[in-house]
């Protein structure tokens, strides 16, 4: 009998593509999610596999299953869907997490929480790693979302020395790629839909500030690998180290869809982080992993995924 995952979040961007990895790994897989910001969309191709399964569920409250490992994504990631109900993605972070540990600790499952780099805050060290404690505003606007997620980790972690669990926690930085929403508000999604459509592409501040960008095969692939290989509990950074100004992605995106799009420059929002940066050393020792894709090749590939979503909608098919 093949080992049994639980997904949850699994709709999402990042859900949907590790349900589909862990199915080609071998893996039943339930994924469970509430659609808030996930979509049935994300997961056509793989509805009729018979090793995956497909739940409506909050995880804001328990969960009863059987299962094996436990893959913790469930949470609006980007700040318009963070930000519209602060209080729920609070809920979601916190309760979520207390609903799966106790699930985890009921079955004996190994379970992964996705943490972020939002943990770190707008941080003073650059780059970041692990052992740094973070620069955050706790009564901020990105509150809900940055001190939700530290709170998952407190939980985890004192799970971990209460309850012996085994744990995996894994801070990541920011990711893109197919099944990314068009209206999430996230860079890359949306300078790709404004310059596939010639719109003018919005630049907060002068687009100084810098981010590190990783692919999401890249990514998915250190989910599995951190879950199968006994390298304790992290926390540990996941992500790209290759830096790059807002300004530099925004040239480089319009010159790889040949975009006749004009830049429009907009006030930084509340407590954006000037700069982000993974120190990866951790995941090199211990999980011997690294980024491949290079981030010219990791846009051409969701730009054309973007183009091919935006004619079909165009068609209505």
């Amino acid at each position: 009998m093949n080992e049994q995952v639980l997904v949850t979040g699994g709709a999402g961007f990042l859900g949907s593509n590790l349900c589909r990895n862990l199915l080609e790994c071998g893996y039943d897989v339930l994924c469970v999610d509430n659609f808030y910001t996930g979509s049935k969309k994300n997961l056509l191709d793989i509805l009729d596999n018979p090793f995956f399964e497909i739940l409506r569920h909050d995880i804001t409250f328990p969960l009863y299953v059987e299962v094996d490992h436990i893959y913790n994504l469930a949470c609006p990631a980007s700040p318009i869907h963070y930000q519209f109900d602060p209080v729920q993605t609070t809920k979601t972070s916190v309760h979520g997490a207390i609903n799966m540990l106790g699930l985890a600790k009921r079955v004996k499952a190994k379970i992964f929480q996705a943490s972020t780099s939002e943990v770190y805050g707008d941080p003073e060290i650059h780059p970041q790693m692990e052992e740094y404690w973070g620069h955050t505003n706790p009564i901020g606007v990105r509150a809900c979302y940055d001190e939700g997620k530290r709170c998952a980790e407190t939980l985890f972690f004192d799970y971990y020395r209460q309850h012996h669990l085994d744990i995996k926690v894994a801070r990541i930085f920011n990711t893109y790629g197919p099944n990314m929403a068009m209206n999430d508000g996230r860079v890359i999604s949306n300078f790709i839909i404004q310059a596939l459509t010639n719109s003018p592409i919005t630049l907060y501040g002068e687009g100084s500030q810098t981010r590190s960008f990783c692919y999401v095969d890249d990514m998915i692939q250190a989910f599995i690998k951190f879950m199968q290989v006994d390298s304790g509990p992290g926390p540990i950074n996941l992500g790209n180290p290759q830096e790059i100004t807002i300004k530099e992605l925004s040239d480089l995106i319009i010159d790889i869809t040949g975009s006749k799009s004009k830049i429009t420059n907009k006030p930084l929002p509340q407590d954006d982080p000037i700069q982000r940066q993974p120190n990866i050393d951790l995941a090199k020792n211990i999980l011997e992993w690294s980024p491949i894709t290079s981030l010219e090749v990791g846009l051409e590939k969701t730009i054309h995924y973007f183009d091919a979503l935006l004619k079909s909608e165009k068609t209505g098919l």
